[in-house]
């Protein structure tokens, strides 16, 4: 058999999109908001308090890395390679993870490292969305300080305000303003780029960056402080990751298009700038990209930032919604209501949980750290621990399925792995000054998705263990036949093959069969969207009972009564008039004798199920045509 070949169609997969000057802008306003606002901050923390003391070497050898990473990292290994590793036109942590499972599936143990690799970067993920609006929103205001001193105390009042008025109006969605993003972000790499010349025309030796020499030597010369440097040199690739996420949303084109055509060149621009400037004014290096701005713009400067790090944020808090909606119904997460705040677009959702929690989080942060220099110290960890499981899962996809030679993939692993261990290993120097902040996060995140698949995982064996096979069930009824009720009963369960716990005691209880019984299975697929015949099959079985499965991709809006009156019955089946039946187990942790997961894990999964979105929410099932059925489960 042919090894599948990586495609790269140009817009991800996706039909139907926008014109492309409208998707380039689109692109630069939601993808870019994260690493376009970097230059806020990474130089100052590389020469800031307690940096390296920002001389002439070392200048230029710091202004290599960068260069380097942002070529080597962000646009050979994200935009050239990663992208290419589309799950169907999506990308994402979630995504790849999926996608490189699919590919080991036959392989149990290697599958099992896959999805525990994909759940890392998954939940490191969610600690980057924690610091990315703390660090973000505190680094723009920090600006007024170096206006006047007296705005000092102000910077934090008005740091958690701008966090609070932005978590408020995500309930609203981003539509109203989403249109401002591109444009905003555009003036705001225009502005860096344009202050980078003001201060390249200073020092324009410092183009000489781009020599490989220059970093070699810096690290040479710093030893241990250089590579703990490294650590700042991360920080202008924040975002990096959303270049492969967002694929789904702009394809692959438009984010190439505008990486190499206008957010490099840009970046690469400011970092130069204040390189130069640093040449000329080391004491500059407390906050080099304002001290580029003449006096006169440092007010619109500062406003600027302010309004790109909002967009960059409302980024970064979109990408969580969806990376927990991919996570609920890759079953890794308990459900959570999903509220869908554009008809023209699916992508746009709100998650009211996740919204309250990650807040939560963030102003954590905020009051804390309390400034950037500290906020800092707590960045870095996940984005270089992301950066390195996502080569890692990218290793496995290219081997499984795109068959990469021995020689390919040794040259491209070791090279990679070493860049980006490199990275990693930099950052957790700053455990102690607060790197552990999103590493505990990222533990937290990582306990709930295990315990939860666990827990489902035993919920569904017992299930099992003390049920019966739907045929067999189906021919036991003739025996002894119910009374029979007029219309259509529909019966969720997890698993088709075996009786349905709410059909099972409705007819040991109640007595009484509808003329029409349809068992449903709701499955979640490792693609983002089922399409033609996968998205519902139909069986008719004897005895007026049909199974019916239908299959939701994990970006899908997920409304159960419309897909099932989209499938072929006959007769029609009317899924309003319907009576839906579903169990409701209650999970007990009670029983001190199970040896099949731990008491607290047991208990926290108790919790979680009690407080899981109802069925009735998550599918869509109307609430006045639902009978619930429980049953007691202990774990």
């Amino acid at each position: 058999m042919e090894a599948e070949k990586p495609k790269d169609d140009g817009d991800g997969g996706a039909k139907g999109k926008p014109p492309l000057p409208r998707l380039l802008l689109g692109a630069i306003g939601v993808v870019f908001g994260d690493i376009a606002t970097s230059p806020l901050y990474s130089m100052q923390q590389a020469f800031g308090k307690d940096g390296i003391a920002p001389r002439h070497d070392n200048v230029l050898g710091l202004l290599s890395l960068i260069f380097w990473a942002l070529v080597l990292v962000v646009g050979v290994k994200y935009v050239l390679f990663v992208m290419r590793a589309d799950n169907h036109g999506e990308g994402g942590m979630m995504a790849l993870a999926a996608l490189a499972r699919n590919a080991v599936r036959r392989h149990r143990r290697l599958s099992w490292w896959v999805v525990m690799l994909g759940l890392a970067g998954a939940a490191l993920f969610f600690g980057d969305s924690v610091i990315t609006p703390a660090i973000s929103v505190l680094s723009a205001v920090e600006g007024l300080k170096l206006a006047s001193p007296d705005f000092g105390r102000w910077v934090l009042p008005i740091g958690a305000a701008i966090i609070v008025a932005l978590f408020l109006l995500q309930k609203r969605g981003s539509a109203l303003v989403g249109a401002l993003f591109g444009p905003v972000m555009t003036l705001w790499l225009l502005s860096v780029a344009a202050l980078g010349v003001h201060g390249l025309l200073r020092h324009p030796e410092v183009l000489a960056a781009v020599d490989p020499y220059w970093a070699v030597a810096y690290m040479l010369h710093n030893g241990f402080k250089g590579f703990a440097s490294l650590g700042a040199v991360v920080l202008v690739m924040t975002g990096g990751e959303a270049l492969y996420a967002d694929i789904g949303h702009f394809g692959s084109r438009p984010i190439r298009l505008s990486w190499f055509g206008l957010v490099l060149p840009a970046l690469l621009l400011s970092y130069a700038g204040q390189g130069a400037l640093l040449l000329a004014d080391a004491a500059a290096a407390q906050h080099p990209l304002y001290s580029l701005a003449p006096h006169a713009l440092l007010y619109p400067m500062i406003v600027l930032a302010t309004a790109a790090t909002v967009i960059a944020s409302q980024a970064v808090i979109s990408g969580t919604f969806s990376m927990v909606r991919q996570g609920i119904q890759l079953g890794y997460l308990p459900r959570s209501r999903v509220e869908h705040t554009s008809d023209d677009m699916e992508g746009q959702i709100y998650l009211p949980t996740v919204n309250f929690l990650l807040f939560l989080a963030v102003i954590a942060a905020v009051l804390g750290f309390r400034s950037s220099d500290r906020l800092a110290g707590a960045y870095g960890i996940a984005v270089s621990g992301t950066m390195l499981l996502t080569t890692l899962l990218f290793l496995v996809v290219a081997r499984m399925r795109w068959r990469w030679g021995p020689l390919r993939l040794g040259a491209f692993g070791l090279a990679y792995v070493l860049i980006d261990a490199a990275f990693f290993g930099a950052n957790l120097l700053k455990l102690p000054d607060g790197g552990w902040f999103p590493v505990a996060l990222a533990l937290a995140m990582m306990v709930v998705m295990t315990v939860w698949r666990r827990g489902r995982q035993l919920v569904g064996r017992q299930l099992h263990a003390e049920g019966e096979k739907l045929v067999d069930f189906i021919a036991h009824l003739q025996d002894k036949p119910p009374l029979q009720a007029p219309g259509t009963a529909v019966f969720l369960t997890g698993n088709r093959e075996w009786v349905p716990q709410a059909l099972r005691h409705n007819v040991e209880h109640n007595h009484v069969l509808h003329e029409r019984n349809v068992v449903l299975t709701v499955d979640g697929l490792d693609h983002p969207r089922a399409r033609g015949d996968a998205r519902g099959e139909i069986e008719e079985l004897e005895h007026g009972f049909w199974r019916v499965t239908l299959r939701f991709g994990f970006a899908e809006h997920i409304d159960v009564p419309a897909r099932l009156r989209q499938l072929k019955f006959d007769p029609a089946l009317e899924a309003d008039k319907a009576v839906w039946f579903l169990g409701h187990d209650k999970v007990s942790a009670e029983d001190d004798k199970s040896y099949r997961i731990a008491r607290w894990r047991a208990r926290l999964f108790a919790w979680m199920a009690r407080n899981a979105t109802p069925a009735t929410t998550y599918y869509g099932i109307p609430a006045r045509r639902l009978i619930e059925i429980g049953a007691r489960i202990d774990l």
